[in-house]
């Protein structure tokens, strides 16, 4: 994309309607049941609302700021309708402190609390729930008396909504609480014409309001109970919205914004040179004259447009793992990015000054054998995995391999010799012959590994089968097949090799709801900014995701794969994503000094370790080793690295942890991940560790190259 191009609409167009290529054989089952869904495939595997269709289906899902839980007759309240938990700062929980860094090895927040429960008197042990109107960043609720029955309620799940709505349909509302009620007052007057208002004073101090509305006319009179429970005189018909006080005013705010709810949101962007623009607008239910409240994170508030900045309320609640939301009163919200990394290519790149592309004679004469050399392995043998994990990293080593020789080292009879192999071994993929074919599953709409159908293990290839880590095992393929078609512009001319490079890019970040074989943004949260990896599995902490940089590296392969194909929106998508990532990351899994975003007692840590929806782990899936965790969020090293890790970042990290020979002790592939990490900020230091002259082969990760290691340090030097 030339840095002054205008692309409009950038979700507009999908990428392709076709059904996935016939070599993919389609599996019409699935390991994980689709419990409770109504409506066809494609269903959002990685979505905040995945709980309430896994396992048991009573896990939390995280809507921000609230959290949600089907009762099921459990808990304090024993309840059987859905629970309502907002959680302050003063309740999380702390890990043990590290004596190296006086850093908190985790935090969490509670899991469990009820502070109000929606539900009705007509649902006991038959009570069933099922989920419809499944999108990207948007779901319903349903709870019955019985399975086959009509819905009681139905909850509109929206991320960020101000108030939990519950839309009654003929049952009779019931308020119950694990907390204790201390006092109920209801309101003299209503907010709006028809409108009933009730404050619940609960046992821990907190405060909330529940507003109540039926375009029928029908009463809305509770009586309580108990100090448990309060329930409504007889079946209603209509809204009960339920909104915790923040204080400072926010009551006011609510009230005004009390009887309109979300229902769903349509997600448009447009980019005009190096500015990238996103909205969310807003569709509503209930009273359409009034504007919504929804809760914006850190990274929305920096970037609003002047209008939605202006749109702030007083209305502001913590969330559990993103610092403090702001209660925002409008329809739609409009972000701009202003510095989208347009002139970002596939050589060493920087924020200021853009590409380096010019080697100095001395680095090309040391970096030229090392290139021979290593385009001489056997790319087939090394692709050749059980891993499309594993494959997609060997693939795009040496991929970048060839980039070096024929662009950075103008040599360009070895890049094209190396270009030949790498194309013979991506074959093998492209034709689906590895040794867990890709399937197209069309229970839940997407390309997964063969791996878990064919041995049992749903923890194959790291669950690739569940729907996990799609983003990281495709962009690796995905990053490799932009750099080919870059160098030989011929291979993009075999509409194989495109398709199914598409079908991966389809997968996890179709843009369109028009293609009806993915769920529009399998990975990426536009919400959150940042992608989940963690798929079809049940979990009391939410969606996770561990590797930062890799969530980088996927938005960066898209841009990259769309600039090589002259697709201008995937190019612009990629662009949008790589710039809001690198905000995210910063705010939420990169903490240099002075975060005040994370808690004070965590970002010493420097980087999240797993982050999930409800707590941060300092630590990885594979190991507690300090390398593993810091050298988890910086692989691989890309264009884009010094975007999303900034200099004064990778310093303050490096000083913590790896200076003063500490990065020496490391064995193995760790090794060279921490001193391509220290290229970006003392390439001169990296280089002398890559050109010395016992270095160890070992100390390269299987995705990684000493050419590549060697250009990048050269680059900048």
């Amino acid at each position: 994309m030339a840095p002054t191009a205008t692309t409009p609409d950038i979700f507009g167009t999908p990428i392709s309607t076709n059904a996935p290529p016939s070599y993919f054989t389609v599996q019409k089952d699935h390991p994980v049941p689709r419990k409770g869904i109504g409506g066809p495939a494609p269903i959002g595997t990685n979505k905040f609302y995945a709980n309430f269709f896994l396992g048991n289906q009573t896990q939390p899902s995280y809507v921000h700021p609230y959290s949600l839980s089907w009762t099921r007759g459990q808990g304090a309240s024993s309840s059987w309708g859905i629970a309502i938990s907002h959680t302050e700062a003063d309740q999380l929980t702390f890990g043990d402190i590290s004596p190296d860094t006086g850093a908190a090895r985790f935090f969490m927040n509670p899991v469990g609390i009820q502070s109000l429960c929606l539900s009705a008197a007509e649902l006991g042990p038959k009570a069933a729930l099922t989920t419809d109107n499944l999108s990207s960043h948007s779901a319903n609720v349903n709870l019955h008396s019985a399975g086959g029955a009509n819905p009681l309620i139905t909850f509109p799940l929206v991320q960020g909504m101000g108030f939990v709505t519950a839309v009654y349909k003929g049952g009779t509302p019931v308020i119950e609480t694990g907390v204790y009620f201390k006092t109920v007052t209801k309101s003299l007057r209503g907010p709006k014409q028809g409108m009933i208002k009730y404050t619940f004073y609960l046992e821990d101090g907190k405060v909330w309001h529940v507003y109540a509305y039926s375009a029928k006319g029908d009463s809305f009179d509770l009586t309580v109970v108990n100090n448990k429970m309060a329930k409504a005189a007889k079946p209603f018909d209509g809204i009960v919205q339920i909104a915790k006080d923040s204080g400072n005013g926010a009551e006011t705010i609510l009230d005004a914004a009390s009887g309109t709810y979300p229902i769903g949101v349509t997600l448009s962007g447009s980019t005009a040179g190096s500015k990238g623009t996103y909205t969310f607008t807003f569709r509503k239910g209930g009273f359409t004259n009034v504007k919504l409240l929804m809760y914006a994170l850190p990274h929305h508030v920096e970037c609003f447009d002047s209008a939605t900045h202006q749109s702030i309320s007083v209305a502001k609640l913590q969330t559990t793992t993103k610092g403090m939301a702001m209660g925002v009163v409008a329809d739609s919200w409009t972000m701009d990015e202003p510095n989208m990394p347009v002139t970002m290519g596939f050589a060493p790149w920087e924020p200021v000054h853009g590409e380096r592309k010019s080697l100095n004679s001395m680095a090309v004469s040391t970096i030229t054998p090392v290139a021979e050399k290593e385009l001489s392995q056997d790319m087939d043998k090394q692709s050749n995995q059980s891993s499309m994990y594993f494959s997609g990293k060997a693939l795009a080593k040496f991929a970048g391999i060839s980039f070096v020789a024929k662009e950075l080292l103008n040599n360009d009879k070895l890049a094209a010799n190396g270009t030949k192999y790498l194309e013979a071994a991506f074959a093998r993929f492209v034709e689906n012959r590895q040794q867990f074919p890709l399937y197209y599953d069309a229970a839940w709409g997407g390309l997964v590994s063969s791996a878990t159908y064919k041995t049992g293990n749903d923890g194959e290839d790291f669950g690739n089968t569940f729907y996990n880590d799609h983003h990281f095992h495709y962009g690796y393929f995905i990053h490799a097949a932009a750099i080919i078609g870059h160098l030989n512009p011929d291979w993009l001319k075999n509409q194989t090799n495109v398709d199914f490079i598409n079908s991966m890019v389809r997968d996890i970040a179709n843009p369109s709801p028009s293609d009806t074989y993915f769920p529009v943004f399998r990975n990426f949260d536009w919400y959150h900014g940042h992608s989940w990896a963690h798929g079809l599995y049940e979990t009391a902490d939410g969606k996770d995701q561990e590797s930062s940089s890799e969530d980088a590296m996927h938005a960066y392969a898209i841009k990259m794969w769309g600039k090589t194909i002259g697709d201008a929106k995937m190019e612009a998508r990629g662009n949008l994503m790589l710039a809001i990532i690198a905000r995210s990351l910063n705010r939420y899994y990169l903490y240099q000094d002075g975060n005040d975003i994370q808690p004070e007692k965590f970002v010493g840590n420097r980087v999240a370790g797993i982050l999930f929806e409800n707590k941060c782990h300092h630590t990885t899936y594979f190991g507690e080793n300090i390398e593993y965790i810091q050298g988890i969020h910086m692989i691989p090293l890309l264009p884009s690295t010094k975007l999303t890790r900034p200099d004064n970042f990778a310093r303050q990290e490096w000083n913590t942890y790896f200076d003063n020979g500490r990065a020496d002790k490391v064995v193995g592939g760790w090794k060279g991940i921490l001193y391509g990490n220290l290229a970006t900020f003392d390439p001169q230091a990296a280089w002398n560790f890559f050109t010395q002259k016992n270095f160890d082969p070992s100390w390269l990760d299987g995705g990684a190259s000493l050419t590549h290691y060697m250009a990048y340090c050269a680059a900048f030097i």
